[in-house]
């Protein structure tokens, strides 16, 4: 992992003894992502803060900028050691990865709409490198679902939005939909695609996967 330096914040909790697994994790995801375009230069803080991840994995990831994202880790979580060991951490890596990639390109941007593609392109991307399924978040609701309340371009365009409301449920709306929405329009937007080179994984336009969406009815 020469591109990559791990910082450990153990001020809040020792991870010395999941230290040698962790780092098998992250050369992993190293690894795969490397098969595909050079790994970008990045600091990575881990971080062990209970209670402070998703409930259903124990660990959860955060992208700061272009050059940096945390994994906050929560091993007294009874779902940490599985989501360590099967893969969930990994996935988890790879999804920051393309964050801060996005970043140092387009970013992730400032719209609802443009939030959505950034996770969907994200979450596809996981998919690209580890050949991996859809997350819990990213199929939260069904495809049948999905078009049966299309979003209004009005709310997609929108720079003031809850954006916990829109990926995490806080509000009246689904838990994940953001998640999810974003994951099938960049899904359904790859389709089309004879072939997707690692600029464009990081660079396109979130415009051009959004008209895709109105077109398949996900926009109205």
């Amino acid at each position: 992992m020469d591109a990559w330096t791990l910082h450990w914040l153990e001020a809040s909790g020792s991870l010395a003894e999941f230290r040698p697994e962790l780092i098998r994790e992250f050369e992993a995801a190293y690894g795969a992502i490397a098969e595909l375009m050079p790994p970008p230069r990045l600091d990575v803080l881990i971080q062990r803060l209970p209670g402070e991840t998703l409930p259903e994995l124990g660990l959860v990831g955060r992208a700061y900028r272009s050059t940096m994202f945390s994994m906050t880790l929560d091993p007294d979580n009874p779902n940490f050691l599985a989501s360590l060991r099967s893969g969930s951490l990994r996935r988890h890596v790879v999804h920051e990865v393309h964050h801060c990639l996005r970043m140092a390109g387009p970013g992730y941007g400032w719209t609802l709409g443009e939030a959505m593609i950034s996770e969907g392109l994200a979450g596809q991307f996981v998919r690209r490198v580890l050949g991996s399924e859809p997350e819990l978040w990213e199929r939260a609701l069904t495809p049948g679902e999905l078009l049966s309340s299309p979003v209004e371009l009005q709310l997609l365009e929108a720079t003031y939005y809850d954006h916990s409301e829109w990926f995490f449920g806080t509000g009246a709306r689904p838990r994940w939909l953001g998640y999810t929405l974003g994951y099938q329009m960049v899904g359904d937007w790859l389709a089309k695609q004879a072939e997707v080179d690692a600029a464009t994984w990081v660079n396109v336009p979130a415009k051009d996967i959004l008209a895709n969406a109105a077109k398949e009815g996900q926009v109205a």
